[in-house]
């Protein structure tokens, strides 16, 4: 996929790894509007085209009481209105046939979670709506059976997807990422490396998922190292009391310098 096809993204032609990045869910538009403009004013700045991440609904939930959303109309409006804002592209996950075509009405992005991907039914949904879709790997699953899944997608006459390797489950309560992941699917589509979700630490028994911010850095600069395509990173100017996914999440006061590092290191594989 040529990320030229995602609508309004900007700096196409500065060599740069491209971005996926925002608040894990959407929890107000002061919220959003606050995040994305940061991040726009750190894209620009470096040249790197950037998407922002914003999940309208969590369905994925450890505990029945866990934060799921501020309602489905109310946080697409507000992807739309952040994309309307600032001119560029947005992105969110969906759950359900239902949601890809309600979704599609407000995002650039369709974005298939790593639990559901194997969900035919979902997959070809998507697909169909003519939107970019992005395929997260399962944390169960091989990058060789991503193959499949982007076959989907082509078998329904869209090319614009992508896929993003968010770590694979190690043991019960921990994820590793496997680089050599990366080039493995990169033979099959557009590879992106989620960053923040490869370092969950699920399954707590307190019901909410831990994470290792610390190793943030460690595990972009890595995946910047070996060529993936893009990165993905949550982020919020409050973790620790953000709404779903804090845990795992990079402080938004450290994502310039995060950037600035990511793209010498870019520029210094790209010289070879």
């Amino acid at each position: 996929m040529n990320i030229q096809h995602i609508p309004q993204i900007k700096h196409t032609e500065s060599g740069n790894f491209f971005l996926l990045a925002g608040p894990c869910a959407i929890e107000g538009e002061e919220m959003a509007l606050r995040i994305a403009e940061k991040l726009v004013g750190i894209t620009d700045k470096l040249e790197i085209p950037y998407v922002f991440k914003g999940s309208f609904k969590k369905a994925n939930r450890s505990r029945i009481d866990s934060f799921s959303g501020i309602g489905d109309e109310k946080a697409l409006k507000i992807l739309r209105k952040v994309s309307e804002t600032f001119h560029i592209p947005t992105v969110t996950d969906i759950h359900t046939n239902e949601d890809a075509d309600m979704a599609a009405q407000y995002v650039d992005v369709l974005q298939i979670p790593a639990f559901l991907v194997r969900q035919t039914d979902l997959v070809v949904a998507a697909a169909n709506t003519g939107k970019v879709v992005n395929l997260k790997k399962g944390q169960f699953m091989s990058p060789e059976s991503m193959k499949h899944a982007v076959q989907k997608v082509l078998d329904c006459n869209n090319e614009n997807v992508m896929v993003t390797d968010r770590g694979t489950m190690f043991g019960y309560q921990d994820m590793i990422v496997d680089y050599r992941g990366i080039p493995t699917m990169q033979q099959y589509a557009t590879t992106v490396l989620d960053v923040t979700h490869s370092l969950q630490q699920p399954n707590q028994t307190a019901g909410v998922t831990g994470g290792r911010p610390d190793m943030i850095e460690t595990v972009a600069k890595a995946g910047i190292a070996v060529g993936v395509d893009g990165i993905f990173i949550e982020t919020h100017f409050d973790p620790a009391n953000a709404k779903s996914d804090g845990a795992n999440m990079l402080h938004l006061d450290y994502f310039e310098g995060l950037m600035t590092k990511l793209v010498a290191i870019r520029k210094t594989v790209n010289s070879f």
